[in-house]
């Protein structure tokens, strides 16, 4: 019990120091206090840990999308870290177990229980998962469980670093700013690509694709597409569907430093489009079934 209220005190914290310092920000800005550095640092490190998120955490560690070199694997789980939304593993249960119970009881973030609650008031209840259920694989990943277990040094390091370019503005922008941010719109894939948008797939859930969430979510926005395959590292499934996120994993393939990237070919879009399907056929690989609470999946 006194854990799980440290913890809610930290996120309470984590939520309401970079939204006042969003507010000052604004003030600043009011007041043309603020220079070109301060701005770059904002756009570099908001780029950079959405990509962790997005690349690292989401489709890499939690859906297995792709195959990364060992290297690129460590930078994308720090960057993610740097986002400051959670340890790797912890933000992988979680996303697992939202995925085995979307929109229905059991989901972390949900709509179903208030946009809210979707959006951030979920992280002051009890809606954790315990890795050792959700991704037991992952628990047994070294790079992963050291990544995750030093995540308050990458936090720290996400806020030295344009403290150090920049001074105290550089960290309002290149830190507090930035985190604040990131924050929601990670949080709008939960709240908002659950409840407005629109639905190419019939999945079971209540998942939509919302263009602004898949600009701004550097690509995760195109979140229907991603219930209908969660494996796919390619999120946007049309030329006109912007995924920053799948652009990055595509070049880093040419490159060599990553392998065995999932696609969805058309055929695969088809036959689901042409189905009322009511359960998500795919299970992201990454779950270990055996593990998962009796009739998560149906």
């Amino acid at each position: 019990m006194r854990s799980l209220t440290i913890k809610k005190i930290v996120m309470l914290v984590v939520v309401v120091l970079p939204f006042l310092a969003t507010l000052f920000a604004i003030w600043l800005l009011w007041q043309r206090a603020v220079n070109w550095t301060d701005i770059a640092l904002l756009i570099a490190f908001n780029v950079l840990a959405g990509l962790g998120v997005t690349i690292g955490y989401h489709r890499m560690l939690t859906h297995r999308s792709f195959q990364p070199h060992p290297v690129v694997k460590f930078i994308f789980l720090v960057l993610g870290s740097m986002a400051v939304e959670g340890p790797a593993l912890e933000w992988a249960a979680i996303h697992i177990k939202h995925h085995a119970h979307s929109d229905r009881e059991g989901d972390p973030h949900s709509p179903v229980e208030g946009f809210w609650h979707a959006h951030m008031g979920w992280m002051f209840n009890r809606s954790f998962a315990d890795p050792n259920v959700y991704c037991r694989n992952l628990v047994k990943d070294p790079i992963v469980v050291f990544v995750s277990s030093t995540f308050v040094l990458w936090v720290i390091l996400s806020l030295a670093i344009p403290f150090a370019i920049g001074g105290w503005t550089g960290l309002l922008w290149g830190g507090l700013v930035r985190i604040f941010i990131t924050h929601h719109i990670t949080w709008s894939v939960n709240s908002v690509c659950h409840t407005f948008g629109k639905r190419e797939f019939e999945t079971r859930d209540q998942s939509r694709n919302e263009w602004i969430v898949g600009l701004l979510g550097l690509g995760e926005g195109w979140h229907n597409n991603h219930h209908a395959f969660p494996r796919s590292a390619f999120h946007g499934l049309h030329w006109w569907q912007f995924d920053l996120s799948g652009y990055v994993i595509w070049t880093l393939e040419r490159v060599g430093l990553v392998r065995d990237v999932y696609r969805v070919t058309p055929g695969m879009r088809a036959r689901y489009a042409g189905k009322k399907i009511e359960v998500e056929t795919e299970v992201p690989s990454s779950i270990d079934v055996e593990m998962l609470p009796e009739n998560s999946l149906v």
